[in-house]
């Protein structure tokens, strides 16, 4: 499903709710939170109070299913169950990401997807240190997690509490669409990437004509949160925004996620570099610096272990900084523009993110890019508090669809210019609005793939179908191979190497041209169809097997 449009109508407040309650577990306790219309209220219910677990039950599924690595193929949509129509349209299908997103429960059904009591209880047990059990009992077994479940909202924010950062990231990207294109779109204009909820709606308790409506999940830095009102998670989103978003905690400081290499001073050829006792060796670099180029000007810099100092082979210095996406996205801010005006850093900070994601390079699992007028400038210092928390705030967010431009002071076509945008800004315009106006045929969207659309290639899925009869008598002999229940997904890929998405059902790769492209579609496969093996992770075993699946084939061929 594509993101939304940038430009939208800002939000009004229509007289809804007049009230919604918020709460968050933070340091082993629960703070909670009422706000009015009119400012905020003490609040008028603790830990012990009762909610109905609603959609939330499909998080927990997800979150297990997820690093349980459960095949999670996509579900069809047949046109024929009702429910259906928070998944797909007839004969399409809807991914696990998007299913959350989207709150698609038939995606998530414990049956489909095979979760095993016994499995299920000894993965929480493992998080929560002891079997649930007590207030934490509705987590014993999957088939309580029910809709209609009432539960203590301090167990609940507990549970989410339990699950670690690695554990909660491919639900975290999932849910960032939540505030783009889901029940909550529009509102990335007041929480820009901070809030990862999965949305929920159900009746009052007793009240069976009235609503209830909310979000609970995670904000960016890993705080369990969740929020409820009367109506629909949609208005309640839609009219709560702007105070929710005022009424959050501030985001505690979290590990950058990613990786990013900078080669710096590409242009410009270094003649020296000295720390503070005297000439600086190869190799990291940790204090202050004084650089000298052979054009004669000097740069001081300041390297907390980051940067790195290497000689190539004609003996000329090199600088290469290693750090993270939100890192560099702060040092590129605080070497093209300021962090004065808020809503303007905001926007330039999501040109930037989007400008590394169009131009670096993969290698090695990080974005490489060179510092360079001709690119982006990136400082080689460590990025101000104020430029790192413009780029937290916009964790992942990045513009699709066009190709992005930014100049100090001159607008063009698909190009935000930071002189109108700082002048925006003072106008009371918002981030989003600026990126609208620079990026017309843009969609605010999110840096992973998450939820994104497979570019099927069918070609390479009519010769797997082919191939895979002729490869059972030897794929059946195979230690640990279970033949996916549906035909995987193969999805094009644009850059880096291609690779299996297990949960997914999916093969990302290029068009089959070569016998080592029938190699590498033969090596994916055998990921899915081992993934429950350990063999599955020998990649000199898969890649012996793939060749001589191959060499079948020609055989048969």
């Amino acid at each position: 499903m594509r993101a939304m449009a940038l430009s939208f109508a800002l939000l009004a407040a229509p007289s809804w709710a007049a009230t919604l309650d918020m709460a968050w577990w933070r340091d082993g306790k629960v703070d909670v939170r009422q706000l009015e219309q009119g400012g905020t209220a003490p609040a008028s219910f603790d830990a012990s109070r009762q909610v109905p677990l609603a959609s939330l039950w499909k998080l927990f599924m997800y979150v297990y299913a997820a690093d349980s690595k459960l095949a999670m193929p996509d579900y069809r949509c047949g046109g024929r169950d009702p429910e259906e129509v928070y998944c797909c349209d007839a004969g399409q299908s809807v991914s696990a990401d998007a299913a959350l997103a989207q709150s698609c429960g038939l995606f998530f059904s414990p049956k489909r997807l095979k979760i095993a009591p016994a499995a299920w209880r000894k993965y929480w047990s493992g998080l929560l240190g002891a079997a649930p059990s007590g207030e934490l009992a509705w987590l014993a077994d999957p088939a309580q997690l029910k809709p209609e479940k009432l539960v203590r909202l301090g167990s609940l924010l507990r549970a989410l509490g339990s699950i670690p950062a690695a554990s909660r990231a491919g639900a975290e990207a999932a849910l960032l669409r939540v505030v783009l294109d889901g029940r909550g779109a529009g509102t990335a204009r007041w929480f820009g990437g901070q809030l990862r909820v999965k949305t929920y709606s159900w009746h009052q308790e007793g009240k069976p004509t009235e609503r209830i409506g909310g979000a609970a999940g995670w904000l960016a830095d890993g705080t369990p949160l969740w929020l409820g009102g009367s109506g629909t998670s949609s208005s309640v989103l839609q009219q709560w925004a702007p105070r929710i978003a005022a009424a959050l905690p501030p985001l505690r400081e979290v590990d950058d996620g990613g990786c990013v290499v900078v080669d710096y001073f590409k242009r410009y050829p270094i003649r020296s570099v000295r720390g503070e006792g005297g000439a600086a060796p190869a190799g990291p670099m940790n204090g202050r610096y004084h650089v000298q180029f052979k054009n004669g000007q000097n740069l001081a810099l300041r390297s907390t272990g980051e940067m790195m100092l290497t000689n190539d082979a004609g003996g000329q210095i090199q600088l290469r900084g290693r750090m993270g996406v939100n890192e560099y996205v702060a040092r590129v801010l605080d070497r093209e523009a300021s962090t004065q005006e808020p809503e303007a850093a905001k926007a330039l900070a999501v040109a930037a993110r989007t400008y590394l994601n169009q131009n670096a390079v993969n290698v090695a699992g990080c974005q490489q890019i060179a510092d360079s007028s001709a690119t982006q400038r990136v400082s080689p210092s460590p990025a101000t508090p104020a430029a790192l928390s413009i780029a937290r705030w916009t964790d992942q967010l990045i513009v699709d669809g066009v190709t992005v431009r930014y100049h100090a002071n001159r607008p063009s076509e698909n190009t935000l210019s930071w002189s109108h945008a700082v002048q925006q800004a003072k106008q009371g315009r918002r981030y989003d609005e600026l990126l609208a106006e620079a990026y017309p045929g843009g969609a605010l969207a999110t840096a992973s793939n998450t939820g994104a659309l497979c570019q099927r290639l069918s070609a390479n899925e009519a010769w797997l179908a082919s191939a895979v009869p002729r490869w059972q008598r030897v794929l059946l002999r195979e230690a640990g191979y279970e033949a996916p229940e549906q035909a995987p997904l193969i999805c094009a890929l644009s850059i880096g190497a291609p690779y299996s998405e297990q949960s997914r059902n999916r093969i990302y790769m290029r068009p089959l041209a070569t016998r080592e492209d029938r190699i590498t579609l033969a090596h994916e496969y055998l990921h899915l169809g081992l993934r429950r093996h350990p063999r599955g992770q020998d990649e000199a075993y898969v890649e012996q097997l793939a060749r001589r699946l191959v060499d079948l084939n020609l055989e048969a061929m």
